[in-house]
């Protein structure tokens, strides 16, 4: 299979598992992409904007995972960030932390999307999640994000029915509601 896109070759395109020197670039990735991905769901001002104080948070978390199955990957274009996402056991209630492992977040720098990087990223996780044996995967999407949820039914990942409406700053006024996803790992 090739693929021609504008600019050239992909060979300088990948995904690997994130370094704690890829803080700052995931950082950077997340206070870019954030104001767009909840635009009109949180206030501008609750939204991470120092990429100093957020890289900080971020290399902790890539120095010391809570559980060896709390996976970081990043997406590359030669060697530059351009997207990140986070694999985990599932912590649902109704979940088996054993077998369901979850998709926390995958997120694209805004000026990099269309180009493929989302659905490597995509399938790097789901690669994953099967390495660390899970047998289910599961994701939760905005109710509202068509662009995000027609992304994951395209790749085959279907609604669980299970919803919930998360409460961003813990006060009860700022929430989202959100639709499970979820895809059987071969």
């Amino acid at each position: 299979m090739s693929h021609s896109h504008v600019g050239g070759p992909t060979a300088d395109v990948s995904v690997r598992i994130a370094w704690a020197d890829d803080a700052q670039a995931i950082a950077a990735v997340q206070v870019r992409a954030w104001p767009e991905l909840y635009a009109g769901v949180l206030p501008a001002e609750v939204l991470p904007s120092d990429v100093d104080a957020v890289s900080a948070q971020w290399r902790q978390v890539l120095a010391r995972p809570a559980d060896a199955r709390n996976r970081v990957l990043v997406a590359l274009e030669r060697n530059r960030v351009v997207g990140f996402a986070l694999t985990s056991p599932a912590l649902d209630p109704d979940c088996d932390p054993v077998s369901d492992g979850e998709l926390a977040e995958v997120t694209l720098d805004p000026a990099e999307r269309a180009k493929g990087h989302g659905s490597r990223l995509l399938q790097a996780a789901v690669d994953t999640l099967a390495a660390d044996r899970f047998t289910r995967a599961v994701t939760w999407v905005n109710a509202g994000d068509d662009g995000l949820r027609t992304f994951f039914t395209d790749a085959g990942w279907a609604a669980d029915s299970a919803h919930r409406e998360l409460d961003l700053d813990g006060t009860g006024t700022t929430t989202v509601k959100q639709v499970r996803l979820h895809t059987a790992i071969a």
